[in-house]
């Protein structure tokens, strides 16, 4: 799998004061702005799928703590669930022995996912390409048996059950119809995207793809690669704790599946679809991925999967920046960024 890079448009020439163009990167588009509000209309236009739209927030936040480190900072990932997993039962675990606070939850399933995360680092910026691939699908699969052996605290097989997610500040309800279940993961969808975006669009994103173009040469201008690609990894594998935590608290379940080889692979299938390298781009691939996966579902449960290898297969071959990619190059160049 390699990974697309930015478009020259987002690219900053030899000629350009990196300073000014990190500025002007940081300024919101009148298409932001619309995309934001766009979030907006399942609450009025498509009420019945407000399940469906909380599970494409999540899932669209999980993406992004991938494109982290992926589209920026070239580091490919086969286990990312793994930390999404920590996520999701350290957030069912507190909740299921006292304490269903969910915000709190989400910080708590934050610092755990990031520990393990900061543990793992020190292995994933020691290899590179198809040993670093090799590495995080093995890390996946270690944490699948030690859930599934831990049975006593994570249910095992059975999965997590017990856990009581309490509303949202004392005063939203989490309730069967989705709502604010899916205002809940919007908005924290929205906060740590501004986050991720802020912190690409900064002299520390602008290094991380200076490590992705060209690993050997940033540290001769003063880059430590590894510390870099140490604390993007702890980021990224922070953000995947929440979006588990998320999951957990919406849910009000857990099981292993969250840990499994399926859901990062069809985080890299929603990647590729949205564009790496392009925060957008994750949270189009999501949408795109999540709605074609409820439809097609219902259609052929038995081989929905066929549809989207097809989908898969013509973004390939003729949209290689992803979807968002040729979405973009229909905009006239005079609204794009400098």
């Amino acid at each position: 799998m390699t990974t697309a890079t930015e478009s020259s448009a987002t690219k900053p020439s030899a000629s350009v004061d990196p300073r000014a163009f990190l500025k002007r990167q940081t300024r919101w588009s009148v298409f932001e702005v619309l995309f934001w509000l766009a979030t907006l209309s399942p609450f009025f236009l498509f009420e019945t799928y407000l399940s469906l739209a909380s599970q494409i927030a999540i899932t669209a936040l999980f993406a992004v703590s991938l494109d982290l480190i992926l589209g920026y900072a070239g580091i490919i990932s086969l286990g990312h669930a793994v930390f999404f997993g920590v996520g999701a039962y350290t957030a069912g675990i507190v909740s299921k022995y006292g304490w269903g606070e969910p915000i709190s939850g989400l910080f708590i399933a934050a610092a755990a996912a990031a520990i393990v995360g900061y543990l793992t680092s020190f292995i994933i910026v020691r290899v590179q390409h198809l040993a670093l691939l090799m590495i995080t699908l093995g890390l996946g699969f270690i944490a699948v048996e030690i859930a599934n052996s831990a049975d006593w605290l994570t249910g095992g097989a059975d999965g997590l059950l017990g856990v009581e997610t309490w509303p949202v500040l004392g005063i939203w309800d989490f309730d069967l119809w989705g709502k604010t279940a899916y205002g809940f993961a919007l908005v924290v969808l929205f906060i740590l995207f501004v986050v991720s975006r802020r912190l690409v669009h900064s002299p520390f994103g602008l290094s991380l793809r200076g490590i992705r173009e060209n690993a050997v040469r940033m540290p001769a201008i003063g880059a430590p690669n590894p510390r870099r690609l140490q604390k993007v990894y702890v980021i990224s594998a922070a953000i995947a704790g929440v979006a588990g935590a998320l999951l957990t608290q919406t849910t009000e379940f857990a099981s292993l599946e969250v840990l499994g080889f399926q859901r990062s692979a069809d985080l890299a299938i929603i990647l590729i679809l949205g564009g790496t390298g392009r925060l957008y781009g994750a949270i189009i691939g999501a949408i795109i991925f999540m709605v074609a996966r409820d439809q097609l579902a219902d259609m052929n449960p038995q081989y929905w999967y066929f549809w989207i290898g097809l989908l898969l297969m013509a973004v390939v071959l003729f949209l290689p920046d992803g979807i968002l990619g040729g979405l973009t190059r229909l905009v006239p160049a005079r609204w794009r960024k400098p």
